[in-house]
């Protein structure tokens, strides 16, 4: 039997699901500060269910796919390794300059600066200088360099070391020389190259992720290759990979070169396996929401197409980093309950985690959480979480919420509807910002839901929007996990290539041939055989006189003259698709700046039959339970389903209970179960009972 093994680490719990020939199996194990004792929790789960040994389970592994949260949480929380850097005479405070606009406030007194990565003791000027057109006209001072590197490591202390030299993204020589450099005279200091991690032109942005990836190196140097070598000691046989910000996967040693890549690498598994999910039921506009322990990440998928941003906001910080495109906000399961400074009711963005957790997992939580909350109303069954495995201490929440409660004059019960309003409320601005803000209609699409808490909110956050349809997926606790196996092998190279269509088209063409070469040499390195390859041409484009550039996807047959016509009208109609019909400037020139190459590694675990989704045995139940009606705050009784699948139909008022997902449907909608387990709820009547 062969499997496929997917983990997602998360804040409060890890994830794994096991796809075989029978189908998929899921797992849950609480994360903890060592990430590996998390992960083997989980895959101790899996082999439980599978009714394998630990020997017989690894032997039968054929892939492994790794999504993970420590790259996330060090910008997140703003923990890095120090970090040193080396740019032009002249440029040292680039970081502080920054962009002058930053959000909606003008005001210069009111500007709060992006957060430091690299303090400014840290950063040398070194002498080079290399021209817009790529021309050396100062080569390198690397007396310079050995001297200022001596400072900062032997004196300073630094961990890790950036370099980003202006218009190196043309010319790289000078860049190169200082690499050289640190590998002779420094051989174990981790060090980054903006010329190899990001080689494309704004200046800024290109600093500011060549730093965030040096001061995520030295964090992560050692935690993957000692996580591989303990999975080889209990039977691994392949060699795991880790999902990144682009939506595909890479091997360890491919990551390790950029660790920045890393960031957001469990939710983006969520968004590939709805793109899929999606496709199986027939919806090709999509909206995702996975909330977790500390946030909700929501995403877009139109016409079946991933949204990908060429660049990419991590955490705070304006990168050049291509990557899905994913909102991050604070409200998950462990989002804390506080009230401000004017005395109002606050929901997040501060967490719970997983340490302690929530007050009701009686793991030395006193706050209390959008988890808690739920409870309170009435929404989770205290003794069947995690289908009784995990009890919840229902009087100490309500203890805890009573101290948010007192203050304000309030019930407890009022807290915790107030509480869940405000969680749903931000969470529904959320999905107007990747809809609406866009250009969107929310209610052209169907929301798939997942996550531990999301089947909670859903409905009510569907509702705020005016979405009609969610689905919650039948592994909705798991599917980030789920999502990472079927997610593709992708290797990115980007170049900056200032073009115009007055150009010949032969110079558009050896820009892309040379990406293509670096893709192919990626495809021969991974083993990837040439059935599954694909390459995908894509260039950022703008009219003259723009700042901000629109990604289209090009034809791989080559670029000729007489092609131009075509391209320019793609770009026409992708710039109007984004910004609205008859907003393109058709007079102005067109520029194309920067020349993509994507190569995808095509997955093969759909063909494992991992669609089926194995039931957990638990019991069937159907009783009446008494809640606090999230939307109105009065007493409810409400119908709860207890195995599901033993129904397939149900109307609203009720409560679908799964060992591992529970979903509220509320009042007038409809909920219905189809073959491969997915739960799908109709919203449209509910429209009616708002209004």
């Amino acid at each position: 039997m062969t499997i496929h093994v997917g983990i997602d680490v998360g804040g409060t719990f890890t994830d794994a699901v096991a796809v075989s020939s029978a189908g998929s199996v899921r797992g849950k194990s609480l994360s903890t500060g060592d990430v590996t004792a998390g992960i083997f929790g989980a895959l101790e789960v899996l082999q439980d269910r599978l009714g394998m040994s630990n020997d017989d389970f690894f032997a039968e592994v054929e892939r492994f796919v790794l999504g993970n949260t420590i790259v996330t949480n060090a910008i997140d929380q703003l923990k890095f390794a120090r970090v040193g850097l080396l740019t032009t005479r002249g440029f040292k405070d680039t970081l502080r300059i920054a962009r002058s606009a930053r959000g909606e406030e003008r005001d210069p007194h009111d500007l709060a600066p992006y957060p430091s990565v690299v303090e400014r003791r840290h950063i040398v000027e070194i002498s080079e200088r290399v021209d817009a057109q790529g021309r050396q006209l100062v080569p390198v001072d690397l007396a310079e360099v050995k001297a200022a590197l001596a400072e900062l490591v032997e004196n300073e202390g630094v961990e890790s070391v950036a370099v980003c030299f202006l218009w190196s993204f043309r010319n790289a020589e000078n860049e190169k020389a200082v690499g050289e450099l640190i590998r002779t005279s420094y051989p174990d200091l981790p060090f980054t190259l903006s010329s190899e991690l990001t080689p494309v032109y704004r200046e800024y942005e290109r600093m500011v992720t060549t730093v965030l990836d040096a001061a995520v190196k030295p964090i992560v140097a050692n935690h993957f290759e000692n996580l591989e070598q303990r999975l080889r000691d209990a039977g691994l046989k392949v060699a795991p990979q880790i999902m990144q910000v682009h939506g595909g996967f890479l091997s360890v040693r491919e990551t390790a070169k950029a660790p920045i890549n890393m960031f957001n690498s469990g939710p983006v598994g969520g968004v590939a396996g709805a793109r899929l999910l999606g496709q199986r039921i027939g919806r090709q506009r999509i909206l995702t929401a996975d909330m977790g322990g500390t946030s909700l990440d929501a995403a877009a998928i139109i016409d079946g197409e991933l949204r990908i941003l060429p660049r990419a906001r991590i955490g705070e910080f304006p990168t050049s980093l291509t990557a899905v495109d994913i909102e991050s906000i604070g409200a998950g399961g462990g989002s804390l309950g506080w009230i401000d400074g004017r005395g109002l009711l606050r929901v997040g963005p501060r967490s719970a985690g997983s340490n302690p957790g929530p007050v009701c997992y009686g793991r030395g939580g006193t706050e209390p959480t959008t988890t808690d909350a739920a409870l309170v109303l009435g929404l989770i069954n205290p003794d069947y979480y995690l289908g009784g495995t995990m009890p919840l201490d229902g009087d100490a929440t309500k203890q805890a919420v009573a101290k948010v409660a007192e203050p304000l004059g309030l019930s407890v019960e009022a807290v915790a509807q107030g509480m869940y309003r405000l969680a749903t409320h931000q969470m529904a601005n959320a999905v107007r910002k990747i809809t609406i803000n866009r250009g969107h209609d929310p209610r052209d699409f169907t929301m798939v839901n997942f996550g531990g808490a999301m089947g909670l909110f859903a409905a009510s956050v569907a509702q705020e929007v005016g979405l009609e349809e969610i689905v919650v997926p039948a592994n909705a606790a798991v599917f980030s996990a789920w999502g990472l196996m079927h997610a593709d092998a992708v290797y990115t190279e980007v170049r900056t290539t200032p073009w115009t269509f007055d150009q010949p088209a032969e110079q558009l063409e050896a820009s892309f041939s040379e990406l293509e070469a670096r893709a192919r040499a990626w495809f021969e390195a991974e083993g990837i055989p040439e059935e599954s390859q694909d390459l995908i041409r894509e260039a950022d484009m703008k009219f003259a006189g723009q700042i901000f550039e629109v990604t289209s996807r090009f034809p791989n047959e080559g670029i000729t003259e007489e092609l131009k016509e075509q391209l320019r009208g793609q770009f026409v109609s992708d710039y109007e698709s984004e910004f609205g019909t008859g907003t393109a400037w058709t007079e102005s020139e067109v520029l194309l700046i920067n020349v993509r190459v994507r190569a995808l590694g095509r997955s093969d675990t759909a063909e494992l039959g991992g669609d089926k989704v194995v039931t957990i045995p638990q019991e069937i139940d159907q009783y009446e339970r008494q809640i606090i009606s999230p939307a109105t705050g009065e007493p409810l009784t409400v119908t709860v389903y207890r195995g599901f699948a033993a129904v397939r139909e149900a109307e609203g008022p009720c409560i679908l209970e799964e060992i591992d997902t529970t979903v509220y449907v509320p009042e007038g909608a409809k909920a219905s179960m189809n073959d491969e387990g997915d739960v799908i709820v109709s919203l449209r009547s509910t429209r009616r009972l708002q209004a």
